[in-house]
């Protein structure tokens, strides 16, 4: 068993996001042999690019909303308590919904 307490993790900057900072509390540092847990605190007109990745990832919003759009152009409003599961190989970007905000709690593992 590992605790992460709130106050622990490591700051980092994400690839292709703005306006953001991450902070990793879990990883394969600490002993995970497949997932990665961080928190991403987005600011107004934050968010992400449209990229791909070949890990699966999990959004799940803590606070505020997003609005997450897949390849293809469908767009997926996600508030409080809300989340969605991107596959690997699944192109998407966000953004920020209004001048709230948004923590998001994202877990990628390896497939």
């Amino acid at each position: 068993m590992k605790v992460i307490k709130a106050n622990e993790g490591n700051v980092y900057e994400a690839q292709n996001h703005f306006n953001m900072w991450g902070i990793r509390k879990f990883g394969p540092s600490d002993g995970s042999k497949s997932v990665n847990v961080s928190i991403s605190e987005f600011l107004p007109n934050g968010g992400a690019s449209m990229t791909a990745s070949n890990k699966e990832r999990i959004y799940c919003v803590l606070r505020g909303s997003i609005t997450v759009h897949d390849e293809n152009g469908q767009a997926h409003v996600l508030d409080a308590g809300d989340m969605i599961y991107i596959a690997p190989g699944e192109k998407r970007d966000m953004a920020v919904n209004g001048l709230v905000a948004a923590r998001v709690l994202v877990i990628v593992t390896d497939c």
